[in-house]
C-alpha cells in the first residue's frame, strides 16, 4: 500500500475532477458495424449529401476530392462486397464508409471518434447519447503566437481552395504561417501558388507585389495584382509561375536591396513560365526605405498613372537554345553539311517550308505523290531524300474515305507503295485547332507512331488549324501568324523532334501574269510574316486555266536558286516537261487561239448584221445572253469579253438615237445598240421614182453615234460615221 496520506475533503472536491462523460444506459444506439450497414444502404443518399458535385458513373460515385471540388480523382464503389470502399488516386488515400465521412468532415478517426459516430447517427436518424459533462472554465483558444490577426486565401484558377495564409503579430513582430489544404496540415504546398489566380485567369496584365496586404491593396484600385507565398522571402524554385505564362507582367518591388534582388529572381523564373513579357517598375527614389504598393494606395497615389509612367527595366531571356559565333569560329569550321531532308536544299532540318497553291489547282494530289515519294525514299521530279522519310502529314480537309479513295486513285509503283508503307502517316480531316490542347493531342498522335522520332511534318491547311493567341483568329495580322509560328508549330515540332522538317501547306491568291514575272510568292495569303519566317517556299499555278499544265517555282533561303518546273499528269503520275517542247506547243496552241478569236469576230459580226436585216438590235448584254452557247460563241462571258475586245478596237460602235428608226428606246446603258460597218435596218425595198419611173432599192441604213477610245476606254461622240478605223496591230494581246 501507498504510505501517502489522503485529505478526506480533497477527495470530496468534485470541482478539480476531469470532465466526465455519464452515457444513458437505457439508450445503447447502433454499434459500429450495424452503423456501416446502415450507410452502405442508403449509399447514394449519403454520397449525394456529402458531395453535391460528384457524378454517379458505371457503378461509380466520382468527386474530385474529400472536400467536393468538381473532378474525378475520388472514386467510390456502389455495388458488391466493395461497397462504401473509397480511393483517392490523386493523394492515395482510401478507406471504408466511415473514413470517408470523417475526411469529408475533417475529422480524425482516432482522437474525434465519438464525435464522428454522433454525427453520423444523427443523419440515420438515430437518437444521439445523452450525456452529462462537467462543463470546463471556459478560455478564449490562443496559437502560441496569439490570436489570428489576418487570413488571405490561395484559390486555383476555377476557385478551389488550395491554401491559406494567416498572420499573427505577436511582440516579437509579425509572423505568417501558411495550411495546406490538401494535406491539412500547417506548412506550404507544393508548388507553392500564386494569389488572386481566378482573376489572373483573364487578365493580360498582371502586377507581382511582395504580400498579400500590398495585392489586396492593388486589387481594390482595380488592378489585377498577385504575389508569392511569403513574398520576398520566398524561394522562386518553390512557386508554381504557370498562371502568369502568356501574361505582361509588371514586378512592383518594396523599395529596398532585398526586394529588388527578389524581383530579378522571379522575373527570371516568370520568363521561364512562359510570360510574355516582363518588366521591374523602379520605386521613386523620394519614397522612403521598405515602401511597396500598399504605402501608393495610402498615400493617395493615382495608381493607375503610376503603373503607366513610372521608369522601369525590361526583362529579356533569351531563348535557351540561342548561340552567338565568332567570325573566326564560323570560318574554322569546316566540318560536313548536315544531309538534306529532301535535296537540293528544298527542305532541311529544322526547316520550314511553305507550299502554296490556288484552289483546285492539284495542290494536294500533288502534295499526296511527293510525301509518298519521300516516304519510300525515292526520287520525285528531282527532288531527293537521303533515305526513306519518315512523315506525318496532318491534314484538316478530306474525310476518311475520300482521302482512302484519292490515294488509290494515284498511279504508284509497287516499290514506292511497299518502301512508303509504314513510313507515311495521315490523320483524316483532323478537326482541331492547333492551341494549347492541339499542340498536345497532335504531339501525343506523333509520338503514337513515331515514338523513335521523325523527318518531316506537314500541316494542310494552315487555315483550318490556325491559331493567333491573343492577337486573334485572323491569319492576316502579323502578330497573330508568328505567334502561330513560334508558339505552335515551332512548339509542337520541339515536343516531338527538334530536327524534323516543317511543310505549311497555304492557299494562294489568282496569280496575274504581272505577279508571276515579278514576285509569285506575294500570291500567298495572310500575314506577310509567313514569307519572312520560312526557309524555302513553293508554288504551283496554271500559267493558263484552259491548259493542264502547272508551272512549280521555288525560293530557297538555304541554297541556291532553282529553276521554275513545267509538270503534268500523264498516265496518272506527275512528270516533268521539257521546257524546249513546252514553247512549241505554246506556239502552235497559241495559233489555235488566234484562229479561234478571228472566227468569233467574223461570227459575232456577221450575227449583228444579219440581226439587223431582221429589224432586231442589241446592247452588249443583251446579244449576250441573247447567244450565250449558239453559233459557237460559248457562253455569256465569254460573248461579253469578246464583244468588248472588238468595241476597243473598232469592230463594234454604238448609235444612240433609236427614236429616229422608230426602234425601241435604250435600256439603261452607258453605251448604246450596238452596230458595224454597213449595217441596214430591215431589207432594202423597191422605190418608184415618180418623175421619171425608176425603179430603185431603198436601204435604211444604221451609222454609229458613238465609239469606245481604244486608249482610255470612253465612250465619245463618233465624227464621221461612215469612217471605220480598225486597231489589230494595237491590240495583239488580245
Amino acid at each position: 500500500m501507498s504510505n501517502e496520506v489522503v485529505n478526506i475533503n480533497d477527495w470530496r472536491d468534485f470541482n478539480s475532477a476531469a470532465p466526465q462523460r455519464q452515457d444513458d444506459a437505457r439508450q445503447t444506439g447502433l454499434s459500429v458495424d450495424e452503423i456501416k450497414v446502415r450507410l452502405n444502404a442508403n449509399l447514394r443518399g449519403l454520397l449525394s449529401y456529402l458531395f453535391p458535385a460528384g457524378v454517379f458513373r458505371h457503378g461509380k460515385f466520382l468527386v474530385g476530392d474529400v472536400r467536393g471540388n468538381k473532378g474525378e480523382s475520388l472514386s467510390i464503389e456502389l455495388n458488391g462486397p466493395k461497397a462504401g470502399m473509397w480511393h483517392d488516386f490523386a493523394t492515395g488515400e482510401g478507406g471504408d464508409v466511415l473514413a470517408l465521412w470523417a475526411a469529408a468532415t475533417g475529422r480524425n478517426t482516432q482522437s474525434d471518434f465519438p464525435s464522428l459516430l454522433d454525427d453520423v447517427r444523427q443523419w440515420l436518424g438515430e437518437p444521439r447519447p445523452e450525456t452529462v459533462t462537467a462543463e470546463p472554465e471556459r478560455t478564449v483558444p490562443m496559437d502560441e503566437l496569439g490570436p489570428v490577426t489576418a487570413k488571405w486565401d490561395y484559390l486555383d484558377g476555377e476557385g478551389a481552395l488550395l491554401a491559406c495564409v494567416y498572420r499573427y503579430d505577436p511582440p516579437s513582430g509579425k509572423q505568417f504561417r501558411p495550411w495546406d489544404v490538401s494535406c491539412r496540415k500547417m506548412k506550404a504546398p507544393e508548388p507553392r501558388p500564386l494569389y488572386n489566380q481566378p482573376a489572373m485567369k483573364s487578365a493580360m496584365d498582371v502586377v507581382l507585389v511582395e504580400g498579400e496586404k500590398a495585392a489586396d491593396a492593388l486589387i481594390s484600385q482595380g488592378v489585377c495584382a498577385t504575389t508569392a507565398m511569403n513574398g520576398a522571402k520566398a524561394p522562386v524554385e518553390k512557386n508554381d509561375w504557370s498562371p502568369l505564362c502568356g501574361k505582361r507582367v509588371l514586378i512592383w518591388p518594396d523599395k529596398d536591396a532585398a526586394g529588388w534582388q527578389y524581383a530579378e529572381a522571379a522575373a527570371e523564373a516568370t520568363l521561364g513560365a512562359g510570360a510574355r513579357s516582363v518588366a521591374i517598375l523602379m520605386p521613386p527614389l523620394d519614397k522612403p526605405e521598405k515602401w511597396d504598393a500598399a504605402d501608393a494606395v495610402d498615400d493617395g497615389m493615382d495608381i493607375d498613372a503610376f503603373i503607366a509612367n513610372a521608369p522601369r527595366q525590361s526583362i529579356v531571356s533569351p531563348r535557351p537554345n540561342a548561340q552567338a559565333f565568332s567570325l573566326k569560329q564560323l570560318l574554322g569550321d569546316r566540318s560536313p553539311m548536315p544531309d538534306d531532308i529532301i535535296a537540293p536544299r528544298v527542305l532541311t532540318p529544322s526547316g520550314l517550308l511553305v507550299f502554296g497553291g490556288a484552289p483546285k489547282v492539284g495542290k494536294s494530289d500533288f502534295l499526296l505523290c511527293w510525301l509518298v515519294h519521300m516516304a519510300a525514299g525515292i526520287e520525285f521530279l528531282s527532288f531527293t531524300p537521303p533515305r526513306p522519310l519518315r512523315i506525318f502529314y496532318l491534314q484538316a480537309e478530306i474525310q476518311y474515305h475520300y482521302l482512302r479513295e484519292r490515294l488509290q486513285e494515284i498511279s504508284l509503283q509497287p516499290e514506292v507503295i511497299r518502301q512508303a508503307h509504314d513510313n507515311l502517316v495521315i490523320t483524316p480531316q483532323l478537326k482541331l485547332i492547333l492551341n494549347e490542347a492541339g499542340v498536345e493531342t497532335v504531339g501525343a498522335l506523333i509520338r503514337k507512331h513515331f515514338p523513335d522520332g521523325l523527318d518531316i511534318i506537314v500541316i494542310d491547311p494552315i487555315r483550318n488549324v490556325f491559331d493567333g493567341g491573343e492577337a486573334g483568329p485572323s491569319e492576316n495580322d502579323n502578330n497573330a501568324m508568328l505567334f502561330f509560328l513560334r508558339d505552335r508549330v515551332e512548339k509542337l515540332r520541339d515536343a516531338v523532334d527538334p530536327n524534323a522538317g516543317i511543310i505549311l501547306v497555304h492557299h494562294t491568291r489568282k496569280l496575274s501574269k504581272k505577279q508571276v514575272d515579278e514576285d509569285p510568292f506575294q500570291a500567298l495569303s495572310g500575314a506577310g510574316a509567313l514569307r519572312g519566317y520560312y526557309s524555302s517556299g513553293m508554288i504551283l499555278f496554271r500559267p493558263d486555266e484552259t491548259r493542264s499544265e502547272r508551272k512549280l517555282i521555288t525560293e530557297l533561303r538555304n541554297g541556291p536558286a532553282l529553276a521554275a518546273k513545267i509538270v503534268d499528269k500523264d498516265g496518272g503520275q506527275w512528270v516533268e516537261i521539257d521546257p524546249s517542247s513546252e514553247r512549241l506547243i505554246r506556239q502552235e496552241y497559241g495559233e489555235k487561239l488566234d484562229a479561234e478569236r478571228l472566227r468569233k469576230r467574223d461570227v459575232i459580226l456577221q450575227v449583228l448584221f444579219e440581226e439587223a436585216l431582221g429589224g432586231r438590235v442589241y446592247t452588249a448584254t443583251q446579244f449576250a445572253e441573247r447567244f450565250e452557247n449558239r453559233a459557237g460563241l460559248g457562253g455569256r462571258s465569254t460573248i461579253a469579253e469578246r464583244v468588248s475586245v472588238l468595241t476597243t478596237k473598232g469592230y463594234i460602235k454604238y448609235f444612240r438615237n433609236p427614236e429616229d428608226h422608230d426602234l425601241p428606246p435604250l435600256p439603261r446603258t452607258r453605251y448604246g445598240y450596238l452596230c458595224v460597218q454597213g449595217m441596214q435596218l430591215g431589207e432594202a425595198e423597191d422605190v418608184v421614182d415618180e418623175e421619171t419611173g425608176e425603179v430603185f432599192q431603198s436601204v435604211h441604213q444604221l451609222l454609229p453615234t458613238h465609239y469606245k477610245c481604244h486608249q482610255s476606254g470612253a465612250v465619245l461622240e463618233v465624227e464621221s460615221p461612215h469612217n471605220w478605223v480598225y486597231h489589230d496591230e494595237e491590240m495583239d494581246h488580245e
